[in-house]
Formats: C-alpha cells, sequence, structure tokens
C-alpha cells in the first residue's frame, strides 16, 4: 500500500483538549489532487475535536478547500471552495466488525478502524474531502456550453407544442 498523501498520525496517549488543526502544504495538494482527478486543490485546512471514549476516538470538526476542478459540461476549470461539517470515528481494528457478517447502521459508515497505539488523522480528512467533491460540478460557463451544443436546460419547455406556443408569442 502506498504512502497516504496527507498523513498527521496522533498518538492515544498524547490526545489534548485542543482541537487539530491540519493544512496541506503545496506538494500534499498536488498529490490529493492528483488522487482525486482535480485540476488542483488550492488550499485545504481542517480543524478537528478529538474526543476519546473508551479505546474509540471521535472527531468533530470542519473541512474547507479551494479545489480547481473541470467543469462536468463545459470541461473548463473553474475554482469552488468546499465548506463541510466531518465527522468520524476511530475505532482499535480488533474491535472493527467483519464486513462480511454485518448490517451496517447509518453511524457505523464513518468508522476507521486503526491498529497499535495511533491513528492518521490525516488520511481521515483526505478521504473526508474525497467523499464531499462533487464529480459532477458545473462551473460559470455551463449555460453556455449547453446552448452552443444545442442542449436544452430541462427547465426550458421544449417539444412541438413549445415550438408552436414560441411562435404565437413571435406574432
Amino acid at each position: 500500500m502506498s504512502e497516504p498523501e496527507l498523513s498527521r498520525i496522533i498518538k492515544l496517549n498524547a490526545l489534548r483538549e485542543d482541537p487539530v488543526r491540519i493544512e496541506a502544504n503545496e506538494a500534499e495538494r498536488a498529490a490529493l489532487a492528483k488522487r482525486f482527478g482535480m485540476s488542483a486543490i488550492d488550499s485545504l485546512v481542517a480543524t478537528v475535536q478529538l474526543t476519546p471514549r473508551g479505546p474509540k476516538v471521535r472527531g468533530e470538526g470542519s473541512l474547507v478547500a479551494d479545489i480547481v476542478q473541470a467543469c462536468a459540461i463545459s470541461g473548463e476549470d473553474f475554482t469552488h471552495r468546499i465548506e463541510e461539517d466531518i465527522a468520524f470515528v476511530f475505532v482499535p481494528d480488533d474491535q472493527a466488525p467483519d464486513l462480511e457478517e454485518i448490517e451496517l447502521e447509518a453511524d457505523d459508515l464513518d468508522e476507521i478502524d486503526y491498529s497499535g497505539d495511533s491513528f492518521d488523522l490525516g488520511e481521515a480528512v483526505a478521504q473526508s474531502l474525497g467523499l464531499v467533491i462533487d464529480p459532477y460540478a458545473e462551473g460559470p460557463d455551463a449555460d453556455a456550453a449547453r446552448q452552443a451544443a444545442g442542449i436544452v436546460s430541462d427547465d426550458a419547455p421544449h417539444g412541438p407544442l413549445a415550438e408552436a406556443l414560441a411562435a404565437l408569442k413571435r406574432d
């Protein structure tokens, strides 16, 4: 397995009350952009409050990222900001359920297993970013690209009746 692009190892015995702030550097952002098929990630900052609950550790906070991605319609790059609340639970791998024999509840979907006396908060943040990126995001020129290609919006009336009504309005 390759090394995570955004690794921030947290030792269980070093948990503190203050939130942990993770800011990706230029190389980490470039590697994450490649991993997620983005043109670029201009900034990535996460702030996570870690709360131990026995051997489990709950992480809750926020993620803010400025990403550059290709418009799903025009293919042109555009920049937009992602602001998301994030939450997950780190669970010791000896307590992680056998995925072949379990029915997952909504709260179980955000569990991340770890082994030993530490976990990788950076990779959890990276995975959270990957989950909130919209692969079908449309840039500011999407409508113009649709119009140039002759694609009619779902909102606009179309078909023979719509054309007949439009002709009546012009007269």
